[in-house]
């Protein structure tokens, strides 16, 4: 399939590969890349949305369970080479450690960080080989600062900040950045639907563990891929920014 390439723009005529891409920050973050002139290729289990959404931004979609490594190593060769990869897929699980069993574990390190190990592994070679690449990966600011309930989510997004920096440390001097994006809470129906059980009250603690009192935005989110994924952003590698209303600066 040919995609369109946006005349003008600061991402024309780039290759994106998204992971996670149909909805919520993920649909957030094919949008702005599609705007900024990008060619975007929305990977995501629910391929009916992705299929859909990249019909509205001329996009390509390609169906993607993360947790096969080599399947979503293939994907990404198939679709590439990436000038741009973004790892968006993820999960969390909200329990006390002593109440998760190994099979959680398993399953969110593997959604969390062994398909941002895969990806990357595919994507490297070509932007090694072409001298440029940007690698943005989303964790959380979880993963920074740990959290009450999601031990091993904590654990599986701060490997991903010791990974990305790792990445960036070897690739300084290819041309190629790695960064990470930490997001406080977003406001998407995963969040809405992770505390419907504590209601307003969990709601309302959340905004205020951010500075500024609210919950974030996908496309707030969105914007920041789109800064490290630009030319402006050349000099900037192995950082976490966070995108959190400052809850990653305490209160």
């Amino acid at each position: 399939m040919t995609l369109p390439i946006h005349p003008s723009g600061p991402l024309a005529g780039r290759s994106v590969f998204l992971t996670g891409g149909a909805k919520g920050i993920g649909a957030a973050i094919a949008r702005r890349l599609a705007a900024d002139g990008a060619r975007v290729t929305i990977a995501d289990r629910d391929i009916a949305t992705a299929r859909a959404l990249a019909a509205e931004i001329g996009a390509s979609a390609v169906e993607l369970d993360v947790t096969d490594l080599d399947l979503a190593q293939r994907t990404l060769l198939a679709t590439g080479p990436h000038h741009v990869l973004v790892n968006n897929a993820g999960m969390d699980q909200h329990a006390y450690f002593t109440q998760t069993q190994i099979a959680d574990w398993r399953l969110l390190l593997a959604v969390n960080l062994e398909s941002v190990f895969a990806t990357t592994h595919a994507a490297l070679p070509a932007m090694q080989e072409a001298g440029f690449g940007r690698i943005i990966n989303i964790a959380s600011e979880a993963g920074r600062m740990g959290s009450r309930g999601a031990a091993v989510y904590a654990a599986a997004k701060g490997g991903v900040i010791a990974f990305t920096r790792s990445i960036a440390r070897e690739n300084g001097r290819r041309g190629i950045t790695a960064n990470v994006i930490a997001p406080g809470p977003i406001d998407t129906p995963m969040l809405r639907d992770a505390v419907a059980a504590g209601g307003d009250k969990l709601l309302d603690a959340m905004k205020g563990a951010t500075l500024a009192g609210r919950l974030g935005t996908p496309e707030e989110v969105a914007a920041a891929v789109a800064f490290l994924a630009s030319d402006g952003a050349a000099f900037i590698t192995g950082e976490t920014l966070g995108v959190s209303g400052g809850m990653g600066c305490g209160q």
